[in-house]
């Protein structure tokens, strides 16, 4: 084994897993394993932690290493694990020098060492710049993840990764465009465009571009590729030329994904989140107007503090309000050093029935997207074997596997509940 990276959470994290692995090995790096960790919840941490134990058993003889964001916002949780050899912050993981510093003390097995001197973790909010990671795409995908944005200026009160990927800052839009046009040359049909509050892109370069500007400048520039597309987004922050992309250009998918949170307004400004229930749904509405195709994914927190029941109920409607159709639920999870975790919370049992009421709701609201599908024609990339995503990101089932990386003209002729069946 050479070096192994396992990467939990955001596809910002799965792009950052490539960057990792490429440095590592060419710094000479042998016989580690490299958990990217999540801290978005305290089961994200869990499971990184859980997943260390197990790589330690299964592979003994290698080092491991763990970074990403909780091992940034909790260096010493994993500093104390007697399997961890070495604990580098989100910043460091990306640096060259930061593997070839660090390749001997791996090589002879840090072991032993004070819990202190496994630590490398910087001080992330002194970050200004984000470089251009240029990494052909990611091995093993149908799609490219190019990250363009990192860090968040906003303050959620239940959110912990500001304090893990520090302050917002982007990506020059030409060196975007570069990297776009190296991925497509490597094959790549499809890329996406990712960070942590991409919504914000550009606040910190000359002449603050938008979003809007950069997907404008990459499929003017780029006409080979075939799929643009993008990870979540603040719908507060969309600008008039995103919405024009959206309006005007094929390649841009029809599907975004929402950080929406709540669908109550008490519950919104406990969050300190800049939006209205009002907002979310006329948004989504001003979409559909100049995009009929569209399909919308959403966040959604069940039980944070003090909802009562007639607010989550509110949240709940706004999967019918808003038309989600793709859901990703979050059991509230309190957050040490976040104001959240010192609000009233619900009791956990609450909390638990709570996301299983909305799962359903997104399940149900899933099942009719997919029934309206049957009979239609979609284009399908294909991720792997027989499967692979429309335009809306839809799963979708061939009959016969097909190479990765196809773009297929399939017909819809049925689904099984949770994705559409084609040939």
């Amino acid at each position: 084994m050479s070096v192994n990276v396992v990467s939990f959470g955001c596809r910002l994290n799965a792009c950052e897993g490539e960057v990792i692995r490429r440095q590592a090995q060419a710094a000479g790096v042998v016989d580690a394993v490299i958990v990217n960790t999540c801290a978005v919840t305290a089961e994200a941490v869990r499971q990184s932690r859980q997943a260390i134990r197990r790589l330690k058993r299964e592979h003994p003889a290698a080092s491991i290493v763990v970074t990403g964001c909780a091992a940034q916002t909790q260096p010493s949780t994993f500093a104390n694990m007697a399997e961890v050899a070495l604990v580098l912050g989100n910043e460091d993981k990306l640096s060259a020098r930061t593997w070839r510093n660090h390749r001997d003390l791996l090589a002879g097995s840090s072991f032993g060492l004070a819990t202190e001197e496994k630590v490398v973790v910087n001080d992330i909010m002194a970050v200004t710049q984000t470089a251009a990671h240029l990494i052909d795409g990611l091995d093993g995908r149908a799609r490219a993840f190019v990250q363009v944005q990192n860090g968040c200026d906003h303050r959620c009160t239940f959110c912990i990764i500001p304090y893990g990927r520090g302050n917002s800052r982007s990506v020059p839009m030409g060196e975007v465009v570069a990297q776009v046009r190296r991925i497509c040359a490597g094959g790549y049909r499809e890329v996406v465009l990712t960070g942590v509050d991409l919504t914000s892109y550009g606040t910190n370069l000359a002449g603050s571009p938008k979003l809007g500007t950069l997907v404008k400048q990459i499929l003017k520039h780029v006409p080979e590729l075939a799929r643009l597309r993008l990870s979540s987004i603040d719908a507060v922050e969309v600008d008039p030329d995103l919405l024009d992309a959206f309006a005007n250009d094929a390649r841009l998918m029809p599907h975004l994904h929402l950080s929406l949170q709540a669908g109550d307004d008490l519950i919104l400004k406990r969050m300190k989140r800049r939006h209205l229930r009002a907002d979310a749904i006329a948004f989504c509405e001003g979409v559909r107007r100049v995009r009929p195709d569209v399909v919308f994914g959403g966040d959604i927190i069940a039980g944070f503090p003090t909802e009562t029941e007639d607010m989550f109920a509110r949240s709940l409607d706004l999967v019918d309000a808003c038309g989600l159709t793709h859901l990703h639920v979050f059991p509230f999870s309190p957050r040490p050093g976040t104001p959240a975790a010192r609000m009233p919370q619900i009791n956990r049992n609450i909390i638990k029935e709570r996301a299983r009421r909305l799962r359903e709701q997104g399940e149900a609201a899933l099942r009719r997207h997919l029934e309206v599908q049957v009979g239609a024609r979609r284009q399908v990339l294909i991720e792997s074997g027989e499967l692979g995503r429309t335009e809306n990101f839809t799963r979708a089932r061939l009959s016969s596997p097909i190479e990765p990386g196809t773009i297929l003209d399939v017909t819809v002729i049925g689904h099984d509940g949770g994705q559409l069946l084609a040939a």
